[in-house]
C-alpha cells in the first residue's frame, strides 16, 4: 500500500466484528495466532485526503485473515437507535430523540397557558385597576378603584364568568409568545458570547431585550385584543371586537401603544432572565437541577424586575385604550401623574405581582427543567446505544 501523508483523522477503533471473535476464541482457551503469543493489536484508520475518504492500515493487514473487515465511520454500526420496546422502557432516552426547540415550545407553551389562566382573575383585576381613570373619564370624578373593589365589581356586574373574560386571547397569544421569547433568547446568547466563548451581564441583558422585543412584536395585535375584551362592558366574541375595530380604528389600532411596549419589555426581560442565570450560575453545583432551586430563582428575579419596569405597563395599557388622550411615551407619563398622581403609575400593581410572580416563575421554572431533561435524556440515549453495540459486536 502507498505511503501518502495524513491529513486529518476521523477514526481509530478496533473493527468489532474481530474483536467479537477474538474474545470467544481466548474464553474457550484458544488462541488463532499460538498460544504463547497475543494476538497483534491492530485498528483501522479512516482519513480525509483530498476531499476523498480513504482507508488506510498497517502494513501487517496484508496478512491478517481474510474475515478481517475494515470498518470505516459512517458505516451504520456506530449511532444504531435503540428499539422502540426498549426506549418505552426509558422515557428520558426517547426524550432526546424530539427535537430540542420542539420540547422547548411546548413547555413553554403549556406552561404559559396554565399559567395565565390560573391567575387570569389578577389580571383582569389589574387590568381594570390600571384604566379606571380612562374609562370613566368624564364620569366620575374619582381618580381610581381599589383591588377588593374592582374584584366586587367584576362578580356584581359579570359573574364568575367575567373574572376570565379575555383569558382565550391571551391563552392564544402566550403560545407563540413564550415560545418565540424562550427560544429566541437561546439565540440571542449565542450571538452575544465574546470570542472566548463567555457571556457578559451585557450580553445577558442585551439578550433579553432582544427576546423581550421579539416575542413582543411577534405577538402584539393579541395583546391588544385581549385588553378589549378584558375591560370593555358587553359579552363580545374576540371576533367581533376584532372586526369592529378593524372597520372603526383602522389596522394602527392593532398596534396602539407598541413603542412602551417594547420599552417596556425590553428592559422587564432582559432583568429578569439575566438574573435569573446570574442567580442559578451562582447557585452551588449539587442544587442546580433540583425545580425549587429554579422557582426560588424566578420568584426573586420576577420581583426585582416587575417592581422596575411597571410604569411602562401602566402607559402602554392607557395608550392601548379607544380614545386614549395620550399618543406617545412622552406626554403619558405626565398626564398620568397629573391625573393619578405618582402613584397612578403602579395603580394596579399588587395583582399584577400576584399573578406575575406565578407566571414568571412557571414559566422559567419548565424551560429550566426540561432542558435539564433533555441533557439527562441524551446521556441515557448514548448509554443505550452504547451498550447495544457492545452486545452485537
Amino acid at each position: 500500500m502507498s505511503h501518502r501523508r495524513v491529513e486529518a483523522c476521523d477514526s481509530w477503533r478496533p473493527p468489532p466484528a474481530h474483536a467479537h471473535a477474538t474474545t470467544l476464541l481466548l474464553r474457550a482457551g484458544g488462541s488463532p495466532w499460538g498460544r504463547s503469543s497475543p494476538p497483534p493489536a491492530f485498528a483501522c484508520l479512516s482519513v480525509r485526503h483530498g476531499g476523498e475518504t480513504v482507508v488506510k492500515a498497517d502494513e501487517e493487514e496484508k496478512e491478517r485473515p481474510s474475515s478481517v473487515v475494515a470498518v470505516v465511520e459512517g458505516s451504520g454500526n456506530k449511532g444504531k437507535l435503540p428499539p422502540v420496546a426498549q426506549l418505552l422502557k426509558h422515557p428520558l432516552a426517547a426524550l432526546a430523540l424530539v427535537p430540542s426547540s420542539v420540547a422547548l415550545f411546548a413547555a413553554g407553551a403549556g406552561a404559559g397557558a396554565v399559567a395565565k389562566t390560573v391567575t387570569a382573575p389578577l389580571d383582569r383585576v389589574k387590568l381594570l385597576m390600571q384604566t379606571h381613570s380612562v374609562r370613566v373619564a368624564g364620569e366620575s370624578t374619582k381618580r381610581g378603584i381599589g383591588f377588593l373593589e374592582a374584584m366586587a365589581e367584576i362578580g356584581k356586574e359579570e359573574g364568575l364568568k367575567g373574572y376570565w373574560k379575555g383569558n382565550l386571547p391571551q391563552v392564544i397569544r402566550i403560545i407563540p409568545y413564550s415560545a418565540v421569547q424562550l427560544f429566541s433568547y437561546e439565540v440571542y446568547k449565542k450571538l452575544f458570547r465574546r470570542k472566548d466563548g463567555d457571556l457578559t451581564v451585557f450580553g445577558r441583558l442585551a439578550a433579553g431585550a432582544c427576546a423581550g422585543m421579539t416575542s413582543t412584536l411577534v405577538t402584539y395585535p393579541l395583546d391588544v385584543l385581549r385588553l378589549r375584551l378584558a375591560v370593555q362592558s358587553g359579552h363580545s366574541t374576540m371576533s367581533q371586537v376584532a372586526l369592529n375595530m378593524l372597520r372603526e380604528e383602522g389596522l394602527a389600532s392593532f398596534y396602539g401603544g407598541l413603542g412602551p411596549s417594547l420599552i417596556g419589555i425590553a428592559p422587564y426581560i432582559a432583568v429578569n432572565f439575566c438574573v435569573f442565570d446570574l442567580m442559578k450560575k451562582s447557585v452551588p453545583e449539587k442544587y442546580k437541577s433540583r425545580p425549587e432551586t429554579s422557582l426560588a430563582t424566578a420568584l426573586l428575579s420576577a420581583t426585582f424586575a416587575t417592581l422596575m419596569c411597571y410604569p411602562l405597563d401602566t402607559v402602554r395599557r392607557q395608550m392601548q385604550m379607544k380614545g386614549s388622550p395620550y399618543n406617545t411615551i412622552f406626554d403619558a407619563i405626565p398626564g398620568i401623574v397629573e391625573r393619578d398622581g405618582l402613584v397612578g403609575l403602579y395603580r394596579g400593581f399588587v395583582p399584577n405581582a400576584l399573578k406575575n410572580l406565578p407566571n414568571s416563575s412557571i414559566k422559567l421554572t419548565a424551560f429550566d427543567t426540561v432542558k435539564i431533561l433533555i441533557s439527562t435524556g441524551q446521556k441515557e440515549l448514548e448509554k443505550l446505544m452504547q451498550e447495544n453495540q457492545e452486545k452485537t459486536s
